[in-house]
């Protein structure tokens, strides 16, 4: 079967930036399943796998734009220290901040005695990523599969809907 949307796909992968450094993989632990179509994966590397079947291995290439979006400056903010004492805030923490658009996850990047600085980007936005892929197992997705919306392993999916 090849991979179409509504199939499950079992794949190892890697992924590396324009600079060749490594960023992730599977191919020292377990696969990455998924249902295509349903928006899991970043939508360049989503579209990039339709039509490969069991046994194919391919690299690809995605840039930035169907990757993670460019970096947009704006999502860049310095806020004051006061804002933050309820708790100790260091640099590298993921954080839950309120905006006009809802709620986003933002990185604290640096912090002085006045202020921190958290950037609401992704931490790959802005970056052409590389994916080498080996697709392991292509199959229907089952009608409860789809309705959940992700991928159910023998016994069930672990929990309740």
């Amino acid at each position: 079967m090849k991979i179409e949307n509504n199939a499950v796909v079992k794949m190892h992968y890697s992924v590396l930036d324009k600079e060749g450094n490594l960023i992730d993989s599977s191919y020292n632990g377990e696969p990455l399943e998924f249902i295509q179509g349903s928006k899991y994966l970043i939508e360049g590397l989503e579209n990039a796998l339709l039509g490969l079947e069991p046994g194919a291995t391919a690299e690809i290439d995605v840039a930035a734009d169907d990757a993670y979006g460019p970096r947009i400056d704006g999502l860049v903010q310095q806020v004051g220290l006061e804002m933050f004492a309820d708790f100790d805030v260091e640099v590298g923490m993921q954080l839950r901040a309120t905006t006009d658009d809802g709620e986003q996850t933002v990185i604290v990047i640096e912090k002085t005695d006045e202020y921190v600085i958290v950037d609401g980007n992704h931490p790959l936005a802005g970056s052409d990523l590389k994916f080498d892929v080996e697709v392991l197992e292509v199959r229907p997705a089952t009608a409860d599969e789809i309705a959940h919306g992700h991928v159910h392993s023998e016994g069930g999916c672990g929990h309740t809907h």
